[in-house]
C-alpha cells in the first residue's frame, strides 16, 4: 500500500532540492495566505501554489486535486458553521455571512494548498531531518516519524482485511457492508493499538532512551531558489496590499 501524495513527493522534480528551501517557500506562502486580505491575497497565493505545483514541481494534476478534495470538504463544513448565528429567534445567517465565509474559505484554501505543495514535493525522510536542523523538539519529530511508519502498516492491514471481507461476500448487501465496515474499523483499531504496544516494548527492551539516529542525505541550499522565493513572496505581499 502507498499514498498518492507520498509517491508524488518521491517523483517530484523538486525531490533533489533542499528541504529547507522548500520549507521557506511553503512557509512563506502560508504566512501570506493568513496575513494578506482574503481578496485578492488568498486568490493570488492559491494561484501561485497551483502554478508551482503543476509547473516546476511536476506534481500530477489528478494527484493534487485528490489531495485537495478532503480539506475542501472540511473547510466547507467549517464555513457553514461560521456564518450561522443563533439568537432568540433561532437559527439564522450572520449579518456579515458572505464576507466572513468568503474570508474563511479563502484563507483556509490558500494556506492548505501551500502545505499540500510541501507534502507533494518533500518526502518525510527529507522533511524530518530538516525540522531537526530547525531545532524542532526531538519528541515532535520522533512522534511524526513513528506515525508515518505505522501508517503504511495500518494501510496494509486495512487492505488485507477488506479483501478477506470481500471474498466472503461481506459487502454484497448494504446491511452486510455496514456490519463489515464496523468490524473493519474495530480490527484496524485493535491491530494499531497492539502494534504500538509491541513497538514501545521493543524499544524499551533495547534501552532506547534517545531518538532514532539516521544519516540524513544532505542537499545544499540553492541561492537562486532562495532569492526567487524571497522576491516572489515580496511581490505577493505588495500585490495583495495594493489591490486590497
Amino acid at each position: 500500500m502507498s499514498l498518492a501524495v507520498d509517491d508524488a513527493a518521491w517523483a517530484s522534480t523538486w525531490r533533489r532540492r533542499s528541504a529547507l528551501d522548500k520549507l521557506l517557500l511553503c512557509g512563506g506562502l502560508v504566512v501570506c495566505a493568513l496575513a494578506l486580505p482574503a481578496w485578492p491575497g488568498s486568490l493570488l497565493v492559491g494561484l501561485t501554489v497551483l502554478v508551482l505545483a503543476l509547473g516546476p514541481a511536476g506534481v500530477p494534476a489528478r494527484t493534487f486535486a485528490r489531495a485537495v478534495r478532503w480539506p475542501v470538504a472540511f473547510i466547507a463544513i467549517g464555513a457553514v458553521t461560521a456564518v450561522v448565528s443563533v439568537d432568540g429567534g433561532g437559527l439564522g445567517w450572520a449579518p456579515d455571512a458572505a464576507a466572513r465565509g468568503g474570508s474563511l474559505v479563502g484563507h483556509a484554501l490558500a494556506g492548505g494548498s501551500a502545505v499540500l505543495l510541501l507534502a507533494c514535493t518533500t518526502p518525510m525522510s527529507d522533511l524530518l531531518p530538516a525540522l531537526q536542523r530547525l531545532r524542532v523538539p526531538a519528541a515532535v519529530t520522533e512522534v511524526a516519524s513513528v506515525t508515518y511508519r505505522m501508517l503504511f502498516v495500518l494501510l496494509d492491514s486495512l487492505r488485507a482485511i477488506r479483501e478477506a471481507q470481500t471474498a466472503r461476500m461481506g459487502h454484497a448487501t448494504l446491511r452486510g457492508s455496514v456490519r463489515s465496515n464496523g468490524a473493519l474499523a474495530a480490527a484496524v483499531l485493535t491491530r494499531s493499538w497492539d502494534r504500538a504496544r509491541r513497538l514501545q516494548e521493543g524499544l524499551a527492551g533495547r534501552g532506547m532512551e534517545t531518538g532514532l539516529r539516521v544519516l540524513p542525505d544532505e542537499r545544499p541550499s540553492s541561492r537562486r531558489f532562495v532569492a526567487a522565493t524571497i522576491a516572489g513572496l515580496a511581490a505577493l505581499v505588495v500585490a495583495g496590499v495594493v489591490a486590497a
